[in-house]
């Protein structure tokens, strides 16, 4: 019945299909359209190049944009038990004597938590809640990253944070992230405050990422970096398989705790 449309038609036919089932793989599309493996490949890489759909192994998914965050105290209470897994998991790569980079956000927060009882370790964050956890701890050598307080993160973000990190270096950077797209890669909502990000990940060679489930298929509004620019990624057993070897596709040690 689809034989005779086009190809903007028949692209069309597939946002459609998608939106009813969540989901079509290429063999679906093949055999629904009657057209080969080559043209249906076609037909999902330009919807993806138009931000139409999301492209993952086998198939497609719709793409599902971020709705705006709510504040870090309100998410602390968020899929907490497997936060608190991947939190544990994440201070699992973090050794004695360590210098080590922590972000903002509810998930990089349990990491810190588990990281309490370490020795001779250096933690350098711009997170108040963070600096709050770790401050009456001995055998820890303690770097405030001040700035301009957002309050709905409790982190220092802007200019003032970005040229103090300019001159320190970690082993390892630990932040969180909003969203999560293979495509589109790693993104958040408030552009200040990924540019601060930025600045945290360009202290240290190796990138750790802390993320639940709820994380992965969606874009927001500011690019942080592209999922290719990290090392390590925490996350949670309710991740899609998808995107799970999507990532490792790209060279990027998954960790599901």
């Amino acid at each position: 019945m689809f034989m005779s449309l086009s190809s903007v038609e028949r692209q069309n036919q597939i946002v459609q299909l998608l939106s009813l089932n969540q989901r079509i793989s290429v063999a679906e599309i093949c055999a629904t359209f009657e057209i080969s493996k080559a043209t249906a490949c076609r037909d999902l890489e330009a919807l993806t190049s138009s931000k139409k759909i999301q492209r993952v192994h086998g198939g497609a998914i719709p793409l599902v944009y971020s709705s705006p965050e709510i504040p870090m105290l309100v998410r602390r209470e968020e899929q907490a038990v497997m936060k608190q897994r991947i939190g544990q998991a994440a201070a699992e790569l973090v050794r004695d004597g360590d210098t080590v980079v922590l972000g903002s956000g509810s998930t990089v927060l349990q990491t810190a938590l588990s990281l309490r009882e370490r020795r001779n370790l250096t933690v350098i964050s711009n997170s108040l809640p963070v600096l709050n956890l770790m401050v009456d701890r001995t055998d820890i050598t303690l770097v405030s990253i001040g700035g301009m307080l957002l309050p709905t993160e409790l982190c220092f973000i802007g200019h003032i944070a970005e040229l103090a990190l300019e001159e320190v270096r970690a082993d390892k950077a630990i932040i969180g992230v909003r969203s999560i797209d293979l495509e589109q890669g790693l993104t958040s909502d408030y552009l200040p405050e990924v540019l601060t990000d930025r600045a945290l990940l360009r202290t240290s060679q190796e990138t750790i990422i802390v993320a639940d489930h709820s994380k992965f298929g969606r874009i927001s509004k500011a690019l942080l970096v592209p999922v290719e620019k990290i090392q390590i990624l925490v996350t949670d057993a309710e991740t899609p398989k998808d995107f799970i070897s999507g990532l490792q596709e790209r060279g990027i040690r998954v960790i599901v705790a």
